[in-house]
């Protein structure tokens, strides 16, 4: 029983052999194209959750930072993550969100208290264990 060797990444040809260890791993070498490479890529890895998460807050009109302070990755890498998905939110003008971040029985609070909820433009979405509360508010002193 032999074991799948990867296809190479500059010419996605299946004809690789392995060719020696590099700081523990294992590296590989393309008959094809002559080229060498590994695969065990070293790295911190996102959950996908978060990646969503960051996604939809910025469609919602957050800037990259308070995004970052928000989820707590960094604004590089949801920048990288719009760019990577072609993500583009609609032109608002003449409103802009505010946000807060709020525990459990702080949400309940805020929707006990019934004027929090008369306005249409509340958006509730959880952030791990904490709720986002998004709220588009006109521009003040606009002509």
């Amino acid at each position: 029983m032999s074991a799948q060797l990867p296809n190479c990444p500059r010419c996605d040809n299946h004809s690789t052999i392995k060719s020696g260890v590099i700081r523990n791993r294992q590296r590989y070498y393309c008959k094809a194209c002559e080229y060498y490479f590994t695969v065990q890529k070293e790295g911190k890895r996102i959950d996908n959750y978060y990646v969503i998460k960051a996604l939809q807050l910025y469609l919602e009109g957050l800037s990259y930072r308070e995004i970052e302070r928000i989820i707590g990755v960094s604004h590089v890498s949801v920048m990288n993550w719009v760019k990577e998905y072609r993500i583009s939110r609609p032109k608002m003008r003449d409103s802009r969100p505010t946000y807060r971040v709020l525990k459990h029985r702080e949400l309940l609070e805020f929707l006990e208290d019934k004027e929090n909820v008369i306005d249409n433009s509340l958006l509730i979405t959880p952030v791990g264990d904490k709720f986002m509360l998004i709220k588009w508010e006109k521009f003040r002193g606009q002509s």
